[in-house]
């Protein structure tokens, strides 16, 4: 950083100018086409940006997954290429950089460079210092169906105009420290892929060897199957205790469930039609879009309740639930394939099919000894792994700490 500091010190040892954000640029509001102008979505001629483009592909953006006809556009005027947004709703604390023309949805303000600064400003320089915006949105939000930026305010926040020579060595630094922590972070990603899947490969072997010559059961004479509703939100008393797990979709991220989201009350519990599992059942996502993705199946450590997308196996005696799970997870990506619809509004098992699916049940000491070998292995996987997500954001951050360093200016007097 010495280059930048000998251009600062000769270029601007007294600072710098601080100009507000209405005075730098245009601002637009995204919009979406009407669903029912099937003309609007029916062409692909201009990108249509939403959250999603930069979950999917980063916050440097070429093309959009949506394109929407240039019918659709108001007044014939996209957003300019090189231009900046800003999530204010909703999802709020993202931006991006768009080198395209293009526009948005109603979740973003678009950002362009008046023509009056496009001579003293490097769009880089800016894009990097919308990550100062980005905290300052997260810090002045208004709720009310959803959060939104305080627009008022949003327009008054100031960017420091450096010499230009200034703004380009910074952005040139900053894309280099952004593409050592992308590589960076794309290795430890493929490491923590890897031993995922030797795990799962381990998982697939142990379990094929040791049942071998086991008799196959049906999943439904595994033991109980149970499914779940949602309680009354008008009943305040059946929501107001955290007594109960409630068990949903949202609560399937890992395949070991320790605590839930939501609750519900002993109220709720008497007066619906809500059944209290024991621990140690096997639960599965039944219908949600995430089965567009993934099936998730969970082993659920403490007692639940369930909401209607869920299903839940009670084993019977002789049956070990962590067995039942290691083998449906081992056999998941299958299972999606094979039991799964999609080709409704919302994804769904289809029940009756999976509940015929056979899985081979040797001895209850051998079902134990099973998930007993791969509970060992897992935690000695997890502690290996769990470094890694660790490690991608301790460079995160040392990363941020480095920008923010870079980006801060006193202001001219």
């Amino acid at each position: 950083m010495s280059r930048i500091d000998d251009l600062i010190r000769n270029l601007c040892p007294d600072g710098v100018e601080f100009r507000t954000l209405e005075e730098i640029f245009e601002t637009r509001n995204g919009y979406t086409p009407s669903k029912n102008d099937v003309e609007a979505w029916a062409g692909n001629d201009v990108p249509w940006f939403r959250m999603d483009d930069i979950r999917s592909h980063g916050r440097i953006l070429q093309d959009a997954t949506q394109r929407i006809s240039k019918s659709a556009v108001k007044g014939g005027r996209t957003f300019p290429a090189d231009s900046i947004l800003v999530a204010t709703s909703a999802t709020i604390g993202e931006h991006a950089l768009v080198r395209v023309p293009h526009l948005s949805n109603q979740r973003f303000t678009n950002l362009t460079v008046k023509d009056n600064f496009r001579g003293s400003l490097e769009i880089k320089f800016l894009f990097y210092y919308c990550f100062k915006l980005d905290e300052w949105c997260l810090k002045n939000t208004t709720t009310s169906s959803f959060s939104s930026v305080n627009m008022k305010e949003f327009k008054k926040f100031k960017f420091p105009i450096p010499p230009l020579e200034v703004q380009q060595e910074i952005s040139r630094t900053l894309d280099q420290f952004a593409q050592l922590e992308a590589e960076l972070e794309a290795e430890l990603g493929e490491e923590l892929k890897t031993r995922q899947q030797q795990y799962a490969h381990y998982r697939r072997l142990l379990i094929a060897k040791a049942s071998q010559g086991a008799p196959l059961v049906r999943l439904h004479d595994l033991g109980t199957w149970h499914g779940g509703i949602t309680p009354s939100k008008k009943r305040a008393d059946f929501w107001n205790s955290p007594d109960v797990h409630w068990l949903t979709p949202k609560d399937m991220s890992s395949e070991t469930v320790v605590s839930t989201i939501d609750y519900v009350s002993y109220q709720a519990l008497t007066e619906t039609a809500l059944k209290h599992l024991p621990e140690n059942c096997v639960a599965f996502v039944f219908r949600s879009n995430i089965l567009r993705r993934k099936l998730p199946i969970a082993i659920i450590q403490p007692r639940v309740t369930l909401n209607q997308d869920m299903r839940a196996l009670v084993t019977r005696n002789d049956i070990s639930a962590n067995y039942v799970a290691e083998v449906c997870l081992a056999q998941q990506d299958f299972l999606r394939s094979r039991f799964v619809r999609t080709d409704g509004s919302m994804a769904a098992v289809e029940s009756k099919a999976l509940f015929n699916h056979e899985i081979p049940v040797p001895s209850l000491r051998k079902q134990e000894q099973i998930a007993d070998q791969l509970a060992a292995f897992r935690s000695i996987s997890t502690d290996l792994t769990s470094s890694l997500p660790t490690e991608i954001e301790a460079r995160r951050k040392q990363y941020e700490y480095y920008r923010d360093r870079l980006l801060t200016f006193p202001e001219k007097n």
